[in-house]
Order: structure tokens, then sequence, then C-alpha cells
């Protein structure tokens, strides 16, 4: 595996009691401290014309006007002097990383990034974000590298707004997230499945709150797996938050550190069936600091060859979601 990440990241200050703090970055890299069969790099920051593959070229402007100045791109995402330099890296991070898996030379890569960026919109910073990180790599992979068919998983207990909206009327990339709902940022109801090319390659799973281990492998296994089975993608990205954990002060689930490493079992075992095992992963939210330094040395363990975690059975209410969204998608998956 190779973990990809930049202390300069750190320098990205949302202000004082802010969740997305600094901090955060420094559990993870302190978790993953002596990890084995893994290697650490620090990434070139994206170029502007990397992110315009995403975003506008009047956004970037404005993100740019932020360069060496605290300021706020939107009520919930802050900037101090060396914020945009941090979300340039993040992005770099994020697209050295499908770069180097897609090569083959690393089976699996994780791009320890903030300031995350799954709700950034084309147009608009949301959410802590201020580049959609994610986004930005999946077109990297269609347009530079030679991936015809990228899935993108979404375990973060916040829907991607931004990543969505980035995909919604294209059959190329798929996006399946997991997520609270009704619950910040509003969208990911289950019927937003898609537009016109795009129709059926959004599949969302919204829980209503509280839901955990069982719940979320029982949607992997009736819904992912076997959607996945059909689009067969040639690359798998996650967009990795860790705030469906049942200790994060945000988030209201009641995931643990084993669901997240049966989770990414399950993601391996889909990219190793269709994708040569190629799977990138790239840190979302996750706000409470040991919860979020276990969750992801659970992944990085359970990617280099740790059995999977046992999970028990989904939750009554998690069970009739599931099925409810198992009728929504037989249609056009065969389910």
């Amino acid at each position: 595996m190779l973990l990809i990440t930049d202390e300069r990241m750190k320098f990205h200050d949302p202000g004082r009691d802010h969740p997305e703090s600094p901090e955060r970055l420094g559990a993870v890299t302190e978790a993953l401290d002596g990890v084995s069969d893994s290697t650490w790099a620090k990434p070139e920051p994206a170029s502007r014309e990397q992110i315009e593959r995403v975003h506008t070229a009047e956004y970037v402007d404005r993100v740019e006007r932020f360069r060496g100045r605290s300021g706020a791109l939107d009520p919930d995402t802050s900037t101090s002097p060396q914020s945009v330099e941090a979300a340039y890296l993040a992005a770099g991070a994020a697209l050295d990383a499908v770069t180097e898996v897609v090569s083959g030379h690393y089976r699996h890569a994780w791009a320890l990034v903030r300031p995350p960026g799954h709700h950034a919109e084309a147009d608009a910073a949301r959410g802590f974000c201020l580049f959609n990180n994610v986004a930005i790599a999946a077109a990297h992979a269609r347009d530079e590298l030679g991936s015809d068919r990228v899935l993108i998983v979404d375990w973060d207990v916040h829907h991607g707004n931004g990543t969505q909206h980035s995909f919604y009327d294209r059959d190329d990339v798929l996006f399946f997230s997991l997520h609270r709902y009704p619950f910040f940022p509003g969208t990911g109801a289950a019927g937003e499945t898609g537009r016109g090319a795009g129709q059926g390659y959004t599949v969302n799973v919204p829980f209503p709150g509280g839901q955990g281990d069982g719940d979320y492998l029982a949607a992997f296994e009736a819904l992912l797996v076997p959607i996945a089975d059909r689009f067969a993608p040639d690359l798998v990205l996650v967009s990795a938050g860790f705030d469906a954990h049942r200790r994060d002060p945000l988030g209201g689930m009641d995931v643990t550190e084993d669901g997240y490493g049966a989770m990414a079992a399950v993601v391996q075992r889909v990219a190793e069936r269709h994708a040569d095992g190629r799977v990138v992963l790239l840190l979302e939210g996750g706000y409470d600091l040991a919860a979020l330094g276990g969750s992801v040395r659970r992944c990085v363990d359970v990617l280099n060859g740790a059995p999977a975690p046992a999970i028990g059975s989904p939750s009554a209410q998690g069970q009739n979601v599931i099925a409810g969204l198992v009728d929504l998608h037989r249609p056009k998956w065969g389910l």
C-alpha cells in the first residue's frame, strides 16, 4: 500500500474548536506508525488544469483569492493563510494515488488528506471542503489514465453531494453512497438515481440514524456487490469518512472499527474481482480522533492482508431500508 500525505496540510486551520482540525491528520499518521507492507510518499500539488476537470474556472479564481489570508468560502468552510496550498496538495495526493495504482506500482493507495473534498460542488465550497478530491481523481483516471469505468464508494456519514453532482448524468462513473438522511447536506434521497445517460448510476443508501456495522455490511452485500458485478469497474475509489463511528460527535450512527474493516474487505473483494485489486481511498470526515485513527488503521490492516472482522446481523430498520432499495434498483441492475 502507498500512503500519501504532507505535513503542510496541517497548516489549513479553519479556526478554534472547528471539528475539521489539524489534529485529525496527526491522529491518522500516529495510528499508522510502524504499519507493515506500506510506503509513505509526499504529493505534488494538483495543477489548475487538473482541478478544472471538476470545478469551474470562476470558482478556482475565487479560491485563489483566499491564498495567503484567512476568510470564509461558505458558513462552514473557512480558510487560514495556507489553506489554499493545502487544498492543492490534497487534490494532488488524490491524483498521485490514482496514478500509482493504475500504473501498477501499488495495488492500494490511501490519500491521507485535509481539507476533505466530497461536499465541494463545481462552483462552490461546502461542508469543510474546498476542492472535490475524489471527483478530481476519478476525472483524471477517466481522461488521462485509460480507466473506462470508475466506482466511487462513499461511506462518510454525510452524503457526498458534490461527487454525486459531478457525475450525475454519466454512465462511466458509478457513485454508491451510504449516509444518514435526512441530514447535512440535505441531498442523498433514495430516489436520486441519476439523469439521462447516468440514470441508475447513482445509488444512495439513506439510513435514518443509529445504524451500525451489520446494517452497513448488509447494504454492501445486497446492493454494492451485485451492482458492482454488473458495472464491472476497472478502478475503485473510496471516499473514506469515519464520522459514522459510534463515538463521533457529529454523526449519530453506530459503526465501529470492525465495521470499517469489514467494509474495506468487501471493497477489496470487488476490486479483486473486476479491477485487478486497484483500490484508492481518500480521507474525508471523522471527528473523534481516537475513532478516526483506529478506524483508518483497521482498514489499512485488512487491505494489507489481516482477516476481515466478523460482523453481526442488520437491524430490522436497516433491513427495511435495504429491501426498499433492492426493489428500487432491481429493474436497472437485475437484483
